[in-house]
């Protein structure tokens, strides 16, 4: 593994994975015949689900038209990525398929094709209507989980999973907010064979292995705390922190120079805000022209901000990881890893540190935009779903 860069050099993980209770695939994207060795990967078994992980240079158009009816009759669901994880970790240029066989799951899918229009009072009681019919299909699996891919760009996501939220009642849900690289330009999902923009896809999950959703950060709050004295919700914009322009108060309590603020910057020095018992990141996307600070997630006037400081990312992601293998080892963990902690890794020259604790714990999924953990969207987080081999096959 490249620690600069976090792309795989080992040509192995292209290698087929048809084996354990979920199926994985890998391919780099743009290969001529990447579905061929996607579908190879999952295996003849008939699918439930497909979830696809695509690296943005992906040539999306040209691989949906080669992926039509390869995977039989599963639902093929999926969403560009800032980063993918691999079989060895962090990795870059490549697309992952994560395949559920109708031996042990059962699924439906919904999309919610207009961010700005969410219609929550229709969606509640489609969901409430696939949570029934999923029960009725295999009223002897009691294990369940929810996973929803939302357009990185959309502002949405706040709203969005709070809604859901109401309709999925007590079944954790997880997620991960579309990417594309570093570029910030355009996030795409994929529903039924097409390409869908300013959308999300709620997928509900039903299943005789055990699951455990979980959600993890690094980072512990310190004394340092700052008011949001004026900002614009809608915009996810702060423009005054203690009555003092956002860039530069910030700044200030970091000890460093405004105009010196970058990505690595606010990866390395979060906010978080306290809901509960628990913290929750705000991470800082930009600076903007006019010094306002751009966040990730919501963010209002009134609201309390505490200066974050990391632990060693490896060491407490192995500890996290194992914590979920205590008493049985997962069949595969399907995370969502944020941007930022990518940025903060490839900075501290721990991408192959994490690579391997990724790789250790059978770890697949994608770098995000953003996270959802039930009814809430948050930043620079490591969240995801543990799925166990099941009691008896």
């Amino acid at each position: 593994m490249d620690g600069a860069t976090g792309q795989s050099r080992h040509p192995a993980q292209w290698r087929e994975e048809a084996t354990g209770h979920v199926r994985r695939g890998f391919a780099p994207c743009d290969a001529p015949d990447a579905i061929d060795r996607l579908a190879a990967a999952l295996g003849p078994d008939p699918l439930a689900l497909v979830i696809l992980f695509l690296s943005p240079q992906t040539p999306l158009t040209t691989f949906l038209e080669a992926a039509q009816n390869r995977f039989g009759d599963a639902q093929v669901v999926g969403c560009t990525t800032a980063g993918e994880l691999g079989a060895e970790g962090y990795t870059e240029g490549e697309i992952v398929a994560v395949g559920f066989p109708e031996a042990h799951f059962a699924a439906t899918t919904l999309l919610i094709d207009d961010l700005n229009d969410i219609r929550a009072s229709e969606r509640i009681p489609q969901m409430i209507h696939n949570r029934n019919a999923l029960a009725a299909r295999q009223p002897d699996w009691h294990s369940e989980f929810a996973f929803l891919m939302v357009d990185g760009l959309s502002l949405r996501e706040d709203a969005l999973a709070n809604e859901l939220a109401v309709g999925l009642g007590p079944v954790p849900l997880f997620g991960g907010s579309a990417g594309d690289g570093e570029d910030f330009e355009q996030t795409h999902l994929i529903f039924d064979g097409k390409i869908r923009d300013n959308a999300a896809v709620l997928v509900q999950v039903r299943s005789n292995c055990p699951v455990r959703v979980f959600k993890t950060d690094h980072l512990q709050p310190t004394d340092a705390r700052m008011v949001v004295t004026a900002a614009d919700p809608a915009n996810r914009l702060v423009s005054e922190i203690n009555a003092e322009p956002a860039a530069r108060e910030y700044a200030r309590i970091l000890g460093k120079d405004p105009e010196q603020l970058s990505t690595f910057t606010f990866a390395a020095h979060p906010v978080v805000v306290r809901i509960g018992d628990q913290t929750h990141v705000r991470a800082i996307q930009r600076v903007a022209e006019n010094g306002d600070l751009v966040f990730f997630s919501a963010i209002d006037e009134g609201m309390v901000l505490t200066l974050a400081e990391p632990e060693d990312m490896v060491t407490h992601l192995d500890r996290e990881l194992s914590i979920l293998s205590e008493s049985k080892t997962p069949d595969m963990i399907l995370g969502c890893d944020c941007l930022l902690r990518r940025v903060e890794a490839t900075q501290k020259q721990m991408t192959t540190g994490l690579s391997e604790v990724m790789a250790r714990h059978n770890v697949v999924g994608f770098s995000t935009y953003g996270e959802q953990v039930n009814s809430m969207h948050v930043n620079q987080t490591f969240t995801g779903v543990a799925i166990y081999p099941p009691e008896t096959d």
